[in-house]
Parts: C-alpha cells; structure tokens; sequence
C-alpha cells in the first residue's frame, strides 16, 4: 500500500477554508484515479510540545506509489492539484510514500 499524506498549514479564513474543502475539493480529490480510501483529520491537529501550525492533515490511499503518480498524471488529478490555489493560501505540503506493515 502506500499513502499520500497532505498537510495544510493554517488558512486566513478557516470556516472558507472548510466550506470549500468539503463542498469542492474533497468531490474533486475523491474522482483520482485509483483511489481507494480518503480520510481527513477532525479537530485540532497538535504534535507532543502543544498546537501544531496545521489545519487539516488529509491521507489518501492508493495500492502503489507509481498508482498515486498516474492519478496525478491524469485530468481528475490535474484538476485536484489545481484546485489548491483556490483555497488552500496558507500553504501546503503533500508527501508520498510505501507502506510496511510491522
């Protein structure tokens, strides 16, 4: 399996934030080839010395990373990526990887 974890830093305006995440891009993300789970945080986002600068952490689940870079490559991902500048202004970071169970 392998996952692409997406991080999205503090926004201007989270309730926007929010209202667009949910009504336009979460239909978006959720066309990418491939596909097969989408799960977003809930809540507040902290790591172990207090709040982190993190508003929502978004984790997709593909079966391989070469499918997570063919969803992308395709226009349901070109559009998904695009979609970012349109709300996400405090800035984002996406990471992929394999997974190991252990």
């Amino acid at each position: 399996m392998a996952r692409l974890v997406v991080l999205y830093r503090m926004p201007k305006d989270t309730a926007a934030f929010d209202r667009y995440y949910r009504s336009t891009h979460i239909p978006l993300a959720k066309k990418l080839p491939g596909l097969r789970k989408y799960e977003i945080s809930s809540g507040g986002i902290s790591t172990p010395g207090g709040a982190a600068d993190l508003h929502l952490v978004a984790t997709l689940h593909f079966d391989s990373i070469a499918d997570i870079q063919s969803a992308f490559a395709s226009p349901e991902g070109q559009a998904a990526a695009g979609d970012l500048a349109n709300f996400a202004d405090g800035g984002v970071d996406l990471y992929l990887f394999d997974t190991e169970e252990v």
